[in-house]
């Protein structure tokens, strides 16, 4: 029953999902307009996922131009990569426009920014300090930190040859961390102009030459209708639980429902719970730059608290669980090889980590009392039980196992002999001392 019961919520949240990222196919097309696609905080696959499904509604919509409006801090190179390809492969022209006044094209954004068929920054934005770090936004050993210079400065110049931007300011993100105002971004030949707003931009690109797929069209933009592409609610809620707070917080839930579902089996809810938050844990896992080390520290935590649970009490099990978690939970994300181009540290907050810790702790303490005093009082109690009473097999019996009568647990035997399989219903026909003598509830 418990499994039909997961399987069938599971069903229903999936099919659910499918319904809510499906839901933009169904909208009409038309052309004679500029698609705008709002690309703001951390690049990561969620933000590949979104600019590729955009960038393919554009044109199948006939859409003049497509505009990314960009505000990032940085993000994972892979993704970086993926997002320049799509702009490379777009079938409309792709105007990358970091805005508004305030934003900035760090890092990553300065690739995105450069891959553009025309890039443009707003006034009081910035672009650049694309240098390699460390995932966690620290400072790389002397070899790995030329690796992954070189590597991401041929990288930004093969952007710009093709797109015919300076390759050598270019360069100079990566190798010297530079960072250009708009005006100093123009000067050096970065970017294309500085518009201080759509319609500023719409009206400067009006009559601009750009190369698509080998072909140049003429850009027809002064006064053209703007229709957002918006993030599906699928993306939005992708975009949330990759957070690595989150992504960690539901880890750790996940596994304690599993853990108090096998501590007390029948109880359902912390299963189900548990088995929900593991998925969207794995999900959001898969968007972030997981170190698996950390990961595998985290399981092994909760597998030492199930064996603590079986015999509640300070011991090896309880601390090594407790500095097994911690450790997991500080390594859970960011890899031993950096990253080669500077990025927002993805890690656990400090903050969070000492908080759920501490949560955690606690609940557990508190756990392995009250089950302590539970299966004190459940084998040690001299009450009787009442014959008729029903109740359920925890433990087969064959010819002796256990069972749960009016809360508590009891050692069982078969009236008749018969075995009876873990999960039956049971009546109670008797009681010998502490043992119970139960039948088959017809």
């Amino acid at each position: 029953m418990a499994l039909r019961l997961i399987a069938a919520l599971l069903i229903i949240v999936g099919f659910g999902g499918l319904v809510i990222g499906a839901a933009p196919v169904f909208q009409e097309s038309s052309g004679g307009h500029a698609a705008l696609v709002e690309v703001d905080g951390t690049i990561q696959p969620v933000t590949v996922r979104y600019v590729s499904r955009a960038l393919s509604r554009a044109a199948d919509d006939n859409a003049e131009i497509a505009i990314i409006r960009l505000d990032t801090p940085g993000g994972l190179l892979d993704s970086t990569r993926d997002i320049v390809e799509e702009i490379f492969a777009s079938r409309v022209p792709v105007v990358v426009y970091v805005a508004p006044s305030g934003a900035q094209a760090a890092s990553a954004g300065t690739f995105i920014t450069a891959a553009g068929h025309v890039a443009v920054m707003s006034s009081a934005t910035n672009i650049g300090a694309a240098s390699p770090v460390g995932g966690g936004g620290e400072d790389l050993p002397d070899t790995l930190e030329s690796k992954a210079r070189q590597d991401a400065a041929a990288f930004l110049r093969s952007i710009g040859e093709r797109t015919g931007r300076n390759p050598q300011a270019l360069e100079a993100t990566v190798l010297e961390a530079r960072s250009y105002t708009a005006v100093e971004a123009l000067d050096e030949g970065i970017i294309d102009f500085i518009a201080d707003d759509i319609d500023d931009l719409l009206a400067s690109l009006d009559g601009r030459t750009v190369t698509i797929s080998g072909s140049e069209i003429i850009l027809e933009t002064d006064g053209l209708p703007l229709r957002d592409i918006e993030k599906t609610a699928l993306e939005g809620f992708l975009e949330i639980i990759s957070n690595p707070n989150i992504a960690f917080l539901l880890l750790t839930v996940g596994g304690l429902g599993i853990i108090i579902e096998l501590i007390s089996p029948g109880f359902l809810g912390p299963g189900i719970v548990g088995l929900i938050a593991l998925a969207l844990a794995f999900v959001a896992l898969g968007n972030l730059p997981v170190n698996w080390v950390g990961f595998g520290l985290i399981v092994a935590a909760m597998v030492f608290f199930y064996m603590e649970m079986q015999a509640p009490g300070i011991s090896v099990f309880g601390i090594g669980g407790a500095f097994s978690f911690l450790i997991g939970g500080f390594l859970l994300f960011g890899s031993f090889e950096a990253p080669p181009i500077d990025s927002p540290s993805f890690r656990v907050s400090y903050w969070m980590l000492g908080a759920v810790g501490v949560a955690l702790f606690a609940g557990l303490a508190l756990t392995f009392r009250a089950l302590a005093q539970y299966r004190e009082a459940a084998y040690t109690s001299p009450t009787t039980i009442p014959v008729g009473m029903s109740g359920r097999v925890t433990d087969a019996i064959n010819p002796t196992g256990s069972v749960r009568v009016h809360g508590e647990i009891w050692t069982a035997e078969s009236a008749d002999g018969e075995p009876i399989e873990e999960g039956a219903t049971i009546v109670v026909i008797g009681m010998d001392g502490l043992i119970v003598t139960v039948r088959r509830e017809e």
